[in-house]
Protein backbone atom coordinates (compact mmCIF):
# COMPACT_ATOMS: atom_id res chain seq x y z
CA UNK A 1 0.00 0.00 0.00
CA UNK A 2 2.80 2.36 0.94
CA UNK A 3 4.67 1.42 -2.22
CA UNK A 4 1.59 2.20 -4.33
CA UNK A 5 1.23 5.65 -2.74
CA UNK A 6 4.90 6.35 -3.33
CA UNK A 7 4.63 5.35 -6.98
CA UNK A 8 1.54 7.53 -7.44
CA UNK A 9 3.34 10.46 -5.82
CA UNK A 10 6.34 10.00 -8.11
CA UNK A 11 4.09 9.80 -11.16
CA UNK A 12 2.26 12.96 -10.07
CA UNK A 13 5.52 14.85 -9.58
CA UNK A 14 6.82 13.74 -12.96
CA UNK A 15 3.53 14.70 -14.57
CA UNK A 16 3.56 18.15 -12.94
CA UNK A 17 7.15 18.78 -14.02
CA UNK A 18 6.32 17.60 -17.52
CA UNK A 19 3.43 20.04 -17.86
CA UNK A 20 5.56 22.86 -16.44
CA UNK A 21 8.20 22.01 -19.01
CA UNK A 22 5.58 22.12 -21.78
CA UNK A 23 4.42 25.52 -20.53
CA UNK A 24 7.97 26.86 -20.68
CA UNK A 25 8.35 25.51 -24.22
CA UNK A 26 5.03 27.07 -25.17
CA UNK A 27 6.03 30.48 -23.82
CA UNK A 28 9.40 30.23 -25.55
CA UNK A 29 7.74 29.30 -28.83
CA UNK A 30 5.33 32.21 -28.47
CA UNK A 31 8.25 34.58 -27.92
CA UNK A 32 9.84 33.32 -31.15
CA UNK A 33 6.64 34.13 -33.00
CA UNK A 34 6.95 37.79 -32.12
CA UNK A 35 6.88 39.97 -35.19
CA UNK A 36 9.97 41.87 -34.12
CA UNK A 37 11.98 38.67 -33.76
CA UNK A 38 10.81 37.56 -37.20
CA UNK A 39 11.78 40.87 -38.81
CA UNK A 40 15.20 40.79 -37.17
CA UNK A 41 15.70 37.21 -38.33
CA UNK A 42 14.77 38.18 -41.89
CA UNK A 43 17.18 41.13 -41.82
CA UNK A 44 20.06 39.04 -40.50
CA UNK A 45 19.37 36.16 -42.88
CA UNK A 46 19.17 38.49 -45.85
CA UNK A 47 22.42 40.13 -44.86
CA UNK A 48 24.08 36.75 -44.44
CA UNK A 49 22.99 35.71 -47.94
CA UNK A 50 24.28 38.91 -49.56
CA UNK A 51 27.48 38.80 -47.49
CA UNK A 52 28.12 35.31 -48.86
CA UNK A 53 27.83 36.72 -52.39
CA UNK A 54 30.05 39.73 -51.65
CA UNK A 55 33.83 39.95 -51.88
CA UNK A 56 34.00 41.30 -48.33
CA UNK A 57 31.38 39.83 -45.96
CA UNK A 58 31.60 42.94 -43.78
CA UNK A 59 30.48 45.20 -46.64
CA UNK A 60 27.85 44.25 -49.22
CA UNK A 61 28.93 44.76 -52.84
CA UNK A 62 27.48 47.91 -54.41
CA UNK A 63 26.00 46.05 -57.37
CA UNK A 64 24.03 43.80 -54.99
CA UNK A 65 22.71 46.86 -53.14
CA UNK A 66 21.64 48.37 -56.46
CA UNK A 67 19.79 45.19 -57.45
CA UNK A 68 18.11 44.26 -54.17
CA UNK A 69 18.02 47.65 -52.47
CA UNK A 70 16.35 50.80 -53.76
CA UNK A 71 18.20 52.17 -56.77
CA UNK A 72 16.05 55.12 -57.85
CA UNK A 73 17.01 54.77 -61.50
CA UNK A 74 15.76 51.18 -61.53
CA UNK A 75 12.57 52.14 -59.70
CA UNK A 76 11.92 54.83 -62.31
CA UNK A 77 12.23 52.07 -64.92
CA UNK A 78 9.58 49.94 -63.22
CA UNK A 79 11.42 47.98 -60.52
CA UNK A 80 8.79 49.02 -57.96
CA UNK A 81 9.40 45.94 -55.83
CA UNK A 82 12.68 47.56 -54.71
CA UNK A 83 10.62 49.93 -52.56
CA UNK A 84 9.74 46.88 -50.45
CA UNK A 85 12.85 44.70 -50.63
CA UNK A 86 15.14 47.58 -49.67
CA UNK A 87 13.58 47.52 -46.19
CA UNK A 88 15.39 44.23 -45.54
CA UNK A 89 18.74 45.11 -47.16
CA UNK A 90 21.67 46.60 -45.21
CA UNK A 91 24.93 48.02 -46.48
CA UNK A 92 27.35 46.52 -43.96
CA UNK A 93 27.59 44.47 -40.78
CA UNK A 94 27.41 47.46 -38.43
CA UNK A 95 24.37 48.72 -40.29
CA UNK A 96 22.37 45.52 -39.87
CA UNK A 97 23.48 44.98 -36.26
CA UNK A 98 22.63 48.55 -35.30
CA UNK A 99 19.21 48.41 -36.92
CA UNK A 100 18.53 45.00 -35.36
CA UNK A 101 19.40 46.35 -31.91
CA UNK A 102 17.10 49.33 -32.15
CA UNK A 103 14.36 47.35 -33.87
CA UNK A 104 14.43 45.02 -30.87
CA UNK A 105 14.22 47.95 -28.45
CA UNK A 106 11.42 49.83 -30.19
CA UNK A 107 9.74 46.83 -31.80
CA UNK A 108 9.12 44.80 -28.65
CA UNK A 109 7.66 47.89 -26.98
CA UNK A 110 5.44 48.56 -30.00
CA UNK A 111 4.19 44.95 -29.91
CA UNK A 112 3.08 45.51 -26.32
CA UNK A 113 1.13 48.60 -27.33
CA UNK A 114 -0.49 47.66 -30.63
CA UNK A 115 -2.17 44.76 -32.39
CA UNK A 116 -0.18 42.72 -34.91
CA UNK A 117 -2.04 44.36 -37.80
CA UNK A 118 -1.35 47.86 -36.49
CA UNK A 119 2.30 46.96 -35.87
CA UNK A 120 2.83 45.63 -39.39
CA UNK A 121 0.89 48.49 -40.96
CA UNK A 122 2.97 51.05 -39.06
CA UNK A 123 6.24 49.32 -39.92
CA UNK A 124 5.66 48.96 -43.64
CA UNK A 125 3.70 52.19 -44.14
CA UNK A 126 6.52 54.14 -42.49
CA UNK A 127 9.24 52.34 -44.42
CA UNK A 128 7.46 52.65 -47.77
CA UNK A 129 6.66 56.32 -47.20
CA UNK A 130 10.32 57.02 -46.53
CA UNK A 131 11.30 55.11 -49.67
CA UNK A 132 8.75 56.96 -51.81
CA UNK A 133 10.14 60.28 -50.60
CA UNK A 134 13.63 59.03 -51.41
CA UNK A 135 12.58 58.86 -55.06
CA UNK A 136 12.59 62.67 -55.03
CA UNK A 137 16.33 62.74 -54.33
CA UNK A 138 17.39 61.86 -57.88
CA UNK A 139 18.07 58.87 -60.11
CA UNK A 140 21.55 57.99 -58.88
CA UNK A 141 20.55 57.38 -55.26
CA UNK A 142 20.84 53.89 -53.74
CA UNK A 143 19.03 53.55 -50.42
CA UNK A 144 18.85 50.50 -48.14
CA UNK A 145 17.87 49.70 -44.57
CA UNK A 146 14.97 49.43 -42.15
CA UNK A 147 15.65 52.74 -40.39
CA UNK A 148 12.59 54.51 -41.84
CA UNK A 149 10.33 51.70 -40.64
CA UNK A 150 11.99 51.73 -37.20
CA UNK A 151 11.50 55.49 -36.98
CA UNK A 152 7.83 54.85 -37.69
CA UNK A 153 7.50 52.41 -34.80
CA UNK A 154 9.28 54.91 -32.58
CA UNK A 155 6.98 57.75 -33.63
CA UNK A 156 3.77 55.76 -33.15
CA UNK A 157 4.90 54.41 -29.77
CA UNK A 158 6.01 57.82 -28.53
CA UNK A 159 2.72 59.54 -29.31
CA UNK A 160 0.69 56.73 -27.79
CA UNK A 161 2.86 56.43 -24.67
CA UNK A 162 2.75 60.19 -24.13
CA UNK A 163 -0.97 59.86 -23.44
CA UNK A 164 -1.07 56.51 -21.68
CA UNK A 165 2.29 55.74 -20.02
CA UNK A 166 4.41 57.35 -17.34
CA UNK A 167 7.03 59.96 -18.23
CA UNK A 168 10.04 57.84 -17.22
CA UNK A 169 9.30 55.18 -19.84
CA UNK A 170 8.76 57.84 -22.49
CA UNK A 171 12.03 59.55 -21.55
CA UNK A 172 13.92 56.27 -21.86
CA UNK A 173 12.40 55.70 -25.29
CA UNK A 174 13.36 59.19 -26.49
CA UNK A 175 16.88 58.81 -25.10
CA UNK A 176 17.26 55.51 -26.95
CA UNK A 177 16.21 57.20 -30.18
CA UNK A 178 18.81 59.91 -29.53
CA UNK A 179 21.48 57.21 -29.29
CA UNK A 180 20.10 55.70 -32.48
CA UNK A 181 20.46 59.00 -34.30
CA UNK A 182 24.00 59.44 -33.03
CA UNK A 183 25.14 56.02 -34.23
CA UNK A 184 23.61 55.41 -37.64
CA UNK A 185 26.59 56.78 -39.55
CA UNK A 186 27.37 59.64 -41.87
CA UNK A 187 25.76 58.30 -45.07
CA UNK A 188 22.24 58.46 -43.73
CA UNK A 189 19.04 59.02 -45.66
CA UNK A 190 17.41 61.77 -43.63
CA UNK A 191 14.52 62.02 -46.07
CA UNK A 192 13.60 58.38 -45.51
CA UNK A 193 14.05 58.64 -41.76
CA UNK A 194 11.97 61.78 -41.38
CA UNK A 195 9.31 60.41 -43.71
CA UNK A 196 9.06 57.24 -41.64
CA UNK A 197 8.98 59.22 -38.41
CA UNK A 198 6.22 61.52 -39.66
CA UNK A 199 4.14 58.54 -40.75
CA UNK A 200 4.57 56.84 -37.38
CA UNK A 201 3.67 60.02 -35.50
CA UNK A 202 0.49 60.35 -37.54
CA UNK A 203 -0.50 56.72 -36.95
CA UNK A 204 0.27 57.03 -33.23
CA UNK A 205 -1.83 60.19 -32.99
CA UNK A 206 -4.81 58.43 -34.58
CA UNK A 207 -4.43 55.42 -32.28
CA UNK A 208 -4.19 57.66 -29.21
CA UNK A 209 -7.60 59.05 -30.08
CA UNK A 210 -9.24 55.61 -29.99
CA UNK A 211 -11.48 54.77 -27.02
CA UNK A 212 -9.77 53.07 -24.11
CA UNK A 213 -12.14 50.11 -24.52
CA UNK A 214 -10.48 49.31 -27.87
CA UNK A 215 -7.16 48.60 -26.17
CA UNK A 216 -8.82 46.79 -23.27
CA UNK A 217 -10.54 44.47 -25.76
CA UNK A 218 -7.27 44.02 -27.65
CA UNK A 219 -5.37 42.90 -24.56
CA UNK A 220 -8.24 40.60 -23.55
CA UNK A 221 -8.12 38.91 -26.95
CA UNK A 222 -4.35 38.54 -26.70
CA UNK A 223 -4.74 36.89 -23.29
CA UNK A 224 -7.34 34.44 -24.60
CA UNK A 225 -5.11 33.57 -27.55
CA UNK A 226 -2.26 32.73 -25.20
CA UNK A 227 -4.22 30.64 -22.73
CA UNK A 228 -6.40 28.61 -25.11
CA UNK A 229 -4.48 26.01 -27.17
Amino acid sequence: MLLLKTVRKIIKNVKDKYFKFLEVIKLYAESLRKLTSLLILINLSTYGFLAFLSKNPLIIDYNLLAIYGQYNLFVYEGWYWQLFTSLFIHANLLHVLGNSLFLAFFGFKAEELFTKKVYLFTYFASGLTGNLLTLLMGANIVSVGASGAIFGLFGASTIYMRKTMNQSILSALIYAMYLFLMNIGANINLVSHLGGLATGLMIGYILAKKPRSYYTLHYSIRYVNVTIP
